[in-house]
């Protein structure tokens, strides 16, 4: 067998040697018996698949214990689904490297095979709340975004205080996000959902940590336009960390998702911004 596809191969042995690890260690840490056993399986077809290469390599391989840890920790804090899509995403650009051994190992065609059939399974699989309560997280976050960014925008040419404009949108973001939550729960509740409760929380607590984060810089800065530059900054990057986390756990299109959001945000701000200009000007607003 030629020197690279034997390389190739020692790179395919320590992968499936990491994920096996990394399912093992998340079938045994994942409460839901029914996500741990497909883990379990998945973790024991990885190990297969590591002893079907060593057959051609004959050498044994140590695992990535930097993958592993990495992958471990980025499923338990942000959640099963999005950390296995996240590593079978890697995955996948891997398999090309496969396709590339089935001329000298015919057999690797089964090993494609279960590589594929292993996302699928977990998205049949996985029940995960995070993901359940996902559509309630958007809500809030979304109309925060919007509604804040709005405001806050209005009231920095209103105003020209960033105190009193940090006060404001602070009081502002408060109501609305009690309203908000008020909202969800019963629209949830006219479905009659069991989870109507739980919706208006990931809602109200979306919302709140949207409207904190917004509004820092008018609190730490002096600088009027400086403040909501920073803020305008906090908007772009909050909707970029947002999407991607949803693009990768829901597989949905993170570019159409992202500059969809940006462009609805960016006009609300720019509208409010010009009403702010239009009231100060015209009432011939001081403060």
């Amino acid at each position: 067998m030629p020197d690279d596809i034997c390389e190739k191969l020692l790179i395919a042995q320590k992968s499936e040697i990491s994920e096996h690890i990394i399912y093992k260690r998340l079938a045994k840490a994942t409460k839901n018996q029914d996500n741990s056993k497909i883990l379990k399986k998945i973790s024991d077809d990885e190990l297969k698949h590591y002893n079907f290469w060593k057959k051609y390599t004959h050498k044994d391989v140590k695992p990535n214990r930097w993958q592993i840890n990495k992958f471990y920790w980025i499923t338990r804090i942000l959640g099963l689904t999005f950390g296995i899509r996240l590593m079978e995403s890697g995955e996948a650009r891997a398999q090309i490297n496969y396709e590339e051994f089935i001329d000298h190992i015919p057999e690797a065609k089964e090993i494609i095979k279960d590589e594929e059939r292993h996302e699928q399974d977990l998205i049949n699989c996985i029940n995960e709340e995070k993901l359940e309560f996902v559509g309630s997280a958007v809500l809030g976050l979304n109309d925060a975004l919007v509604e804040i960014t709005g405001t806050l925008a209005g009231l920095t040419f209103a105003l020209q205080n960033t105190r009193l404009v940090g006060v404001a949108g602070l009081i502002t973001g408060i109501a609305a996000s009690l309203s908000m939550a008020a909202s969800e729960y019963l629209s949830q509740r006219a479905d009659e959902s069991e989870q109507a409760f739980k919706s208006s929380i990931y809602t109200g607590v979306a919302y709140i940590f949207t409207v904190v984060f917004l509004i820092l810089p008018y609190f730490l800065f002096e600088n009027i336009y400086f403040a909501l530059a920073t803020t305008s900054a906090i908007v772009i990057t909050i909707i970029a960390i947002f999407n991607f986390y949803i693009s990768v756990a829901k597989n949905y299109n993170f570019k159409k998702r992202f500059f969809e959001m940006v462009t609805i945000s960016g006009s609300v701000a720019v509208l409010s911004f010009l009403i702010g200009l239009g009231v100060r000007m015209f009432l011939n607003v001081e403060v």
